[in-house]
């Protein structure tokens, strides 16, 4: 595991710091399409792992039974999601129907935190090793939040590269820590920017996701590794 998460990320955050140069060559939709290519079988291949393989190694808590630990985990996964996945907003440049830009936001999320994917990351490993309680998990959620903190630099360093003075005045008005930018006065939160049909989406996505989770973990079950 450790392996294929060293893989995806040398992969994904490669290709990522590469894409000034690659758009160059090829252009920002075809790029956009190469980087799919590279990091979505990977991303499977390591969710698949993951799933087939999340109760190996040693067990160092079981709090299954215990009251309340399923609403909790639930809860905790259903908030990494709406920090995890602001960067599908944009869903015509993922698919590369429009041009794939650089964007820089401060609304929204944003406000809340200014790397909302990696804040979810941890939420979302919260919960999962809590569930779990595996070494399995544990390393897997220690690789992916290690991942997510590089990407913390790297993505600063990408819009410094792309915007400038423009990204450091958004850095010196947002937080890393979730709401510390709010509560040292040098951001507000305006819960009207959530009122969108992108959260929309995402709520319907966790929704979807709850729906489904039992067949999801039955069909993975019949890959063989």
């Amino acid at each position: 595991m450790a392996a294929l998460l060293l893989l995806f990320a040398l992969a994904h955050s490669g290709l990522a710091a590469l894409r000034p140069w690659g758009e160059g060559q090829i252009g920002a939709r075809a790029y956009r399409v190469v980087f799919a290519l590279v990091s979505l079988p990977l991303a499977t291949v390591l969710i698949l792992y993951f799933f087939n393989h999340r109760y190996d190694g040693l067990t160092l808590w079981h709090l299954q039974g215990w009251t309340g630990t399923k609403a909790l985990v639930w809860s905790l996964s259903a908030l990494s999601f709406f920090f995890l996945y602001p960067a599908t907003f944009n869903l015509l440049e993922i698919a590369a129907l429009q041009k794939p830009e650089i964007h820089l936001y401060e609304t929204g999320i944003i406000r809340i935190c200014r790397h909302p994917q990696f804040v979810g990351q941890v939420i979302w490993c919260v919960a999962h090793c809590l569930w779990l309680g595996t070494t399995f998990t544990l390393l897997t959620s220690l690789g992916l939040i290690a991942h997510h903190g590089f990407a913390i630099w790297h993505g600063d360093r990408r819009w410094f590269r792309k915007y400038g003075e423009a990204f450091l005045q958004v850095k010196a008005r947002t937080s890393i820590l979730p709401f510390k930018a709010i509560w040292e006065g040098r951001q507000t939160l305006v819960w009207q920017e959530f009122l969108t049909p992108a959260y929309a989406g995402v709520t319907g996505f966790i929704v979807l996701l709850w729906w489904g989770h039992p067949w999801l973990m039955q069909i993975t079950s019949r890959v063989a590794w």
